[in-house]
């Protein structure tokens, strides 16, 4: 195997996309991540697809200037919204994003071809996670729910609450009559509420987290080009992790996103991203 020890480039409107990260670790503990975690524009969920695929193009546009060799787009928004317009643009490098992985992981779970998505407005309104589902087996019925509240109640901590599980129940209750067997939660930030989530839809429906079939999808990937990095450790202390905002509550967040693991951030300017505008 060919040593590559050049950095996975990786990025989320906030610090969600860390969830994806932290699979990445565990599944490739050798591999070092560039994260770029835009939280003084978070959240896109709620933006117009234009303002979405311009932050997005942004985004990719800085990681791709630090010699990646990969991309993931850890944004279930970015990836539904404006995944092939940062492919065409940044086409060097294999560049994933999280929803079709997500998808892959729905078909083969569902016994009853019943499917729920839940995500961001952003998410749910383009269809990205059924068209995908239908790409694959067309017989499987999606159920969607856009939940925009999940998004900052997780950037402000409020993950094991009365006000998460209220939240959870005002969004989720519809999906429970629908009767399907797994849910896919159509955002990096939706694995935290995974106890309110699951005490909503109960023990008989999985839910499936994309980060780690994005994951899985990407040692695939980087095993098949042969451009995987030979270490067999190391890889967080050696990456690195920029936002755009460096808030009070980062250290906390953050660990929690990453399994316990606090990184150290260096905050950039959002002209250090806007120049890269198309």
């Amino acid at each position: 195997m060919i040593n590559d020890p050049r950095p996975i480039g990786m990025f989320d409107s906030g610090l969600g996309g860390l969830t994806v990260a932290k699979e990445f670790f565990l599944g490739m503990p050798g591999e070092n991540i560039i994260y770029l975690g835009d939280t003084a524009r978070n959240p896109y969920g709620g933006r117009s697809e234009e303002t979405i695929k311009s932050f997005g193009l942004q985004d990719a546009g800085f990681l791709l200037s630090m010699d990646i060799k990969m991309l993931v787009v850890a944004c279930n928004t970015v990836s539904s919204v404006a995944l092939e317009a940062i492919r065409n643009k940044f086409n060097d490098i294999p560049v994933i994003g999280v929803v079709v992985p997500g998808a892959r992981a729905a078909v083969s779970h569902t016994a009853v071809k019943r499917v729920g998505v839940i995500g961001t407005k952003a998410t749910i309104r383009t269809h990205s996670y059924e068209k995908a589902i239908a790409m694959i087996d067309p017989e499987i019925k999606t159920y969607s729910r856009a939940c925009p509240l999940f998004v900052p109640l997780v950037e402000e901590g409020l993950i094991d609450n009365d006000i998460t599980r209220m939240a959870a129940q005002h969004y989720l209750y519809d999906l429970v009559n629908y009767g399907i067997d797994c849910l896919i939660l159509g955002c990096t930030h939706y694995p935290m509420l995974m106890e309110s989530i699951q005490g909503v839809m109960g023990a008989g429906d999985q839910l499936l987290d994309s980060a780690f079939w994005t994951a899985k999808e990407a040692k695939d990937i980087l095993t098949a080009m042969d451009i995987r990095n030979a270490a067999t450790f190391g890889g967080m202390e050696k990456s690195r992790f920029f936002v755009t905002d460096l808030t009070d509550g980062f250290r906390e967040i953050s660990a929690s996103f990453l399994g316990g693991n606090t990184p150290n951030a260096e905050k950039i300017n959002l002209e250090q991203l806007t120049k890269y505008t198309i």
